[in-house]
This record gives C-alpha cells, sequence and structure tokens, in this order.
C-alpha cells in the first residue's frame, strides 16, 4: 500500500499573471492549475520515487478531471479521490506579492473537495508510512476535518506515524471548533513541520526556545521542522538543535506551493532512509524547485532534478 498518504481538499488554482494584482481590479487571469496543499504535497512524493496515495474530492467535471489527470500522470494512487456530481471542484483565486505574501479568495464550500469519508479500513492502510495532515485541510469544512481526525486515529491504531503542517490559513479560519481540530493533531503528531508564527501560536510562546520546548512537551513528537522562508529551516529532535538549513538560489516565479513541496521531500527521505541532513537538503531542494516554476505543482522535481541541486549548491548551503 502507499508508503505516504495525505487526505484534504483538491482545488484548481486561478492565479494573477504577476505580482501586486488585487483580485477586486479588472485583468488577466492564468490557469487552472491543480492545486490544494495536499495535491500539491503528494504530487511531490510520488515524483520522488515513494508510493503515495490522497483521499479527496472533486467534481465530475473538467476542473475535478485537470488535477485528477495530473496527479495520475505523476503516479499518485487516486483510488480515494471521489468524483461527485453533487458539485462542482474546488477552486482558489489567488494573488501574490513582491514581499512574499498571497492572498486568496476560496470556492469551496458546498464542493466535494470537502466531501470524502474515512475509508474503512479493509487492510489498504498496512504498509504506510507517514499520513500526512495539513491545518488548511482541517479548516475547509468542519465535517470534513472531523473526517481526517477518525482517519489519523485509524492509522496511528496500526502504527503509521503522523506527520503535521499546520498551514494556518486565516481565509479558512471560520469555525472555533477549527482551531480544536488542529490542536488534537498537534498533539498527536510524531513530525512536526510549522512556520515561525504557526509554532509560536500553536504553544502560546513567543521566544523560538520556550516554543520548541513547549512542542516536544507532546510525548509523540519526534521531529520539529521549523520552516522560516527565505531564511531556511531549523530541524530539531528531543536532543535539541540538530541542523540549521539554508535555501537554495533560484529566479522565484511563484512561491505557491513550496512548503509542501519541501515537506513532501523530507518524508521521502526519511522513508527512503536518509540521514536528517539529507531529508533538510531534499526539502530545501524541492522548495526551491517548486518556487522557480510558475503554477502550485509545476516545478520540475524529479530524484535527478533534486541530486543535481543539491549537488551544485554543496559549497553554498
Amino acid at each position: 500500500m502507499p508508503e505516504i498518504v495525505t487526505m484534504g481538499e483538491l482545488l484548481c488554482e486561478i492565479m494573477r499573471p504577476c505580482e501586486g494584482m488585487e483580485l477586486y481590479e479588472t485583468g488577466d487571469f492564468k490557469g487552472p492549475f491543480p492545486s490544494g496543499a495536499p495535491g500539491i504535497f503528494i504530487s511531490t512524493a510520488a515524483r520522488l520515487g515513494c508510493s503515495s496515495g490522497i483521499i479527496a474530492g472533486v467534481g465530475d467535471d473538467d476542473f475535478g478531471k485537470n488535477i485528477v489527470d495530473r496527479l495520475k500522470k505523476d503516479g499518485v494512487d487516486c483510488r480515494f479521490i471521489l468524483q461527485s456530481k453533487k458539485g462542482s471542484t474546488g477552486v482558489a483565486f489567488v494573488t501574490y506579492f513582491a514581499n512574499g505574501d498571497r492572498k486568496f479568495i476560496f470556492h469551496m464550500d458546498n464542493t466535494p473537495a470537502v466531501e470524502p469519508k474515512a475509508p474503512g479500513d479493509n487492510g489498504w492502510m498496512e504498509g504506510t508510512r507517514y499520513f500526512h495532515i495539513m491545518g488548511c485541510s482541517l479548516m475547509a469544512s468542519a465535517a470534513f476535518g472531523q473526517e481526517i481526525l477518525k482517519t489519523m486515529r485509524m492509522f496511528r491504531q496500526k502504527g503509521t506515524k503522523i506527520s503535521f503542517d499546520p498551514n494556518v490559513r486565516p481565509e479558512l479560519l471560520r469555525d472555533a471548533k477549527a482551531f480544536d481540530m488542529v490542536q488534537e493533531v498537534f498533539c498527536a503528531c510524531n513530525l512536526l513541520m510549522p512556520g515561525v508564527q504557526e509554532l509560536k501560536m500553536l504553544t502560546s510562546k513567543e521566544r523560538i526556545e520556550d516554543a520548541v520546548a513547549a512542542a516536544f512537551e507532546n510525548k509523540n513528537l519526534e521531529i520539529l521542522v521549523l520552516k522560516n522562508g527565505s531564511k531556511g529551516s531549523c530541524v530539531y529532535t528531543r536532543k535539541g538543535l540538530e541542523l540549521e538549513m539554508g535555501v537554495y538560489p533560484v529566479k522565484q516565479l511563484d512561491a505557491t506551493g513550496a512548503g509542501d513541496s519541501f515537506d513532501a521531500a523530507f518524508i521521502c527521505g526519511l522513508v527512503q532512509g536518509k540521514s536528517l541532513k539529507e531529508a533538510a537538503q531534499m526539502g530545501a531542494a524541492a522548495g526551491a524547485l517548486n518556487a522557480a516554476a510558475f503554477g502550485p505543482m509545476e516545478g520540475n522535481i524529479s530524484l535527478g532534478t533534486i541530486e543535481e541541486m543539491i549537488y551544485s549548491n554543496t559549497k553554498q548551503i
């Protein structure tokens, strides 16, 4: 069965073609691009050679076909993607700015993106190494978030490790119960991959050192990868700070999805028996390759391109 599985929203992304164009302004868009943080994540994992699967939903329409065709092409196990006639595929309109900020308008209410149920355990869960959860998926809908939690509990009973990227989107934080779901996954995860502000929010600590210490009060947590955008990342274990990882230089065209690709490559490194340093190098390279291409899932990411980027930048990072 898939070594890496995720569950969450799939959607098409309609993007402004250049920085600084507000969504309220009449003008051009590019797309549709297959997207959704879980989709970007699992596409990257599959392209890096790990058997990968996703539990998700799309409409029985052309946008749904856009997404599913792409994931199948990348080698993702799509048997648990619900293709429903009850509604249309979820859509996100996005614009981005020179300082790295992004702005979204999501159309996911009453779409198949938030309909999938936790699948019954008929043996397909055996052999899965990591079940990856993203905070934005928990926030997409309260009912869908509960299904993700139910699936997480099933995987934990099988001995699967839980990885978690809080990936908090203010645009989706509309239900007071959403943060409770985020906290449940936070307390259950074995691998935590937050941004700096997300870690502070989860732990209610302002100093990084205090926030890291508070995170490891979770007895399940083994590795914390603290992502800090252009400043790179820090990898912690229960022993403390293990390593600091910079970023690989690229001409950035679109940072959307770079963090999701980082997550996938880091986890692939662990699944493939790499050291923490090697896994962090894979994550940094995948994030850079993703950001170097326009579109959330369009980076030229493969084992070959990852290895080439790491090798060519060995002395710089």
